[in-house]
């Protein structure tokens, strides 16, 4: 919280420097001058899908679009402020929100002789929540090397841009279980936290993750501007969908649970026994997730938003 009211305060120090640099300005149109620093407050909406262990196409695990469900989508949302120097740079300060979701059952039509038919029979799901907040950057290659002095026209209306930062975003994956949606993380459903299995750790709920993206910004008028724009995430863990690794002893339980608790843990930790057709069965110590490549998710969204801080001309 410190760190975002600091960049609010940098935020409103631009602000003055702005009124400094007057003798900067260009004509926008007969009503606004273009002012070398701006800000702008907007909102966003669109979806939102990730890239986990669970579902997938047929055949061996792809990377990306080749692997997508995008029955998994989700309506996403968000807001956000920045301040922008000469429609070229700008430091954006965004909140986002959503929803992430697979499962393995979207492979139930794949062949027995295909490899995803072991993801189907592994007949995990999730879906989580996602609240994301975010400091990122833009560039915007048309402005870089945009002479104001020469294009007495005024500067494109449409302009392409790249952007990267850091974030903090929450999650908390949670499985369907008799039409009930049941916390994960709890059940340590890989031996996450348990004396039997040392080097997993219990993963966080509130982790960092890394944004990049593209998009295409245009100028509806000198007050009114919109975005398309697409933004992946990387993340540091392999558990925004509750498995990475591999299956354990269901007994361990005994060790740390009682009740429901134990119950919901060892039916979570491995529901194979929920298909019956005769396939094969993974037992203990067996494939349950890929620890090798993390999990990710992404949004596509179209933003809306209001430039604050150009000067009016005055007749």
């Amino acid at each position: 919280m410190k760190r975002f009211l600091f960049l609010l305060s940098f935020l409103v120090f631009f602000n003055s420097v702005s009124n400094t640099i007057q003798a900067q300005y260009y004509f926008d149109n007969s009503d606004y001058y273009y002012n070398p620093v701006t800000f702008e407050i907007g909102g966003s909406v669109g979806l939102m899908n990730c890239m986990t262990d669970l579902g997938g196409k047929k055949g061996l695990g792809k990377k990306f679009t080749k692997d997508l469900n995008l029955g998994e989508n989700h309506l996403a949302f968000g807001a956000f402020a920045s301040v922008t120097y000469k429609s070229a740079v700008a430091l954006r300060l965004e909140a986002s929100f959503g929803k992430v979701s697979a499962n393995d059952a979207v492979l139930k039509s794949v062949p027995v002789t295909d490899p995803a038919s072991a993801r189907y029979h592994r007949n995990l799901n999730f879906e989580s929540s996602i609240s994301e907040f975010s400091l990122l950057a833009e560039i915007h290659p048309l402005f870089i090397f945009w002479n104001w002095s020469e294009n007495e026209n005024g500067p494109p209306k449409l302009s392409p841009y790249l952007l990267g930062g850091i974030g903090q975003f929450s999650f908390n994956p949670q499985a369907n279980l008799n039409n009930n949606m049941v916390d994960l993380q709890p059940l340590s459903t890989e031996g996450q936290g348990f004396a039997e299995y040392p080097d997993r750790p219990v993963y966080k709920l509130k982790q960092m993750n890394y944004p990049i993206g593209l998009g295409l910004k245009y100028e509806l008028s000198s007050l009114i501007n919109l975005r398309a724009e697409f933004v992946y995430r990387m993340l540091n863990t392999d558990y925004l969908d509750d498995c990475s690794t591999t299956y354990i002893d269901p007994s361990v339980y005994e060790n740390h649970f009682s009740g429901s608790k134990q119950r919901n843990a060892a039916i979570l930790s491995n529901r194979q026994d929920e298909i019956l057709d005769g396939y094969y069965k993974m037992g203990v110590g067996s494939k349950r997730g890929d620890a090798t490549q993390k999990d990710s998710y992404f949004t596509f969204n179209i933003k809306v938003s209001m430039n604050i801080g150009r000067e009016r001309i005055r007749n």
